[in-house]
């Protein structure tokens, strides 16, 4: 299973603290770790936990940092293809804080807002395999990246956690829009799947034909950071599957993932699952 992931790399400084902070109060964390993070980077980390070939094009640069993101990834068995190698600004980091008791987070991040544009033709020679997965946050990159799938014919998801601009010009040629429960499309998504995930609750799903819901397994949260992204990595890397087998099979992932106190504790149990 070949999946190509277009979208964010951040840097994640993730401190797990006994309460969140209140404004002005400072807090000592129980623990402190940092990973790669991003829509794309993570969901690219599940695709290869599951045995996948994890293909992701983003921006990462030569900035020390950068190279911190980029060894993480590498070592999580993503093939990483920067589109600015050379960049020296750092690269997007987010500040997360992760409650101890019920795994609940707050997320600063400055995602790709000072990514200046670059060609996007180099990277296209990549994008052949069995889905491609977008997060919208290179606009002209998820654009080049959809249009090559849609001459190859590959499926595009799209992992629409909140609405941006280029999605006027991507959403016709996105296959699946995978929306989060607080997205909120100022147009009518004329996408043939729309699934919209909701936390703990049932993935609500609709096509041209058929609509429905599938639960998602209870299981006591340690850590919410990144499941949504873990959800989109196992979905695309599902591609193949009956829509429904491949939402639940999505849930148990994502599932597993929450289950697990940081970022990448998760990642061993999800390698058992494909066995």
């Amino acid at each position: 299973m070949r999946v190509v992931l277009a979208g964010l790399s951040t840097v994640d400084l993730v401190q797990r603290v006994a309460e969140l902070p209140a404004p002005g109060e400072k807090v000592q964390s129980l623990a402190v770790e940092v990973a790669a993070g991003g829509p794309a980077a993570n969901a690219a980390v599940t695709v290869a936990a599951l045995g996948g070939e994890a293909v992701l094009l983003t921006v990462l640069g030569a900035h020390p940092l950068a190279d911190l993101a980029r060894a993480d990834l590498e070592a999580y068995g993503v093939r990483v293809v920067d589109a600015l190698p050379s960049r020296v600004s750092p690269p997007p980091v987010s500040a997360v804080s992760v409650r101890d008791e019920d795994g609940e987070r707050t997320v600063v991040s400055h995602n790709a807002a000072d990514v200046p544009d670059f060609p996007v033709s180099p990277l296209l020679d990549e994008v052949h395999g069995d889905c491609v997965l977008l997060d919208g946050h290179h606009p002209e990159l998820a654009l080049g990246v959809a249009r090559r799938a849609r001459e190859l014919g590959v499926p595009v998801v799209l992992d629409a956690g909140s609405w941006k601009p280029v999605l006027t010009d991507l959403l016709p040629l996105v296959d699946i829009a995978a929306c989060s429960a607080n997205f909120r499309a100022p147009v009518e998504l004329d996408v043939p799947v729309v699934i919209t995930t909701a936390g703990a609750g049932p993935v609500r799903y609709s096509t041209v034909d058929d609509s429905g819901s599938v639960p998602v397994p209870e299981v006591e949260a340690a850590d919410t950071l990144g499941a949504g992204d873990v959800w989109h990595g196992a979905f695309a890397y599902g591609a193949g599957l009956p829509l429904v087998e491949r939402i639940r099979f999505a849930n148990e992932v994502a599932a597993e993932r929450v289950w697990h106190a940081g970022p990448r504790a998760w990642v061993p149990a999800v390698r058992e699952m494909r066995r």
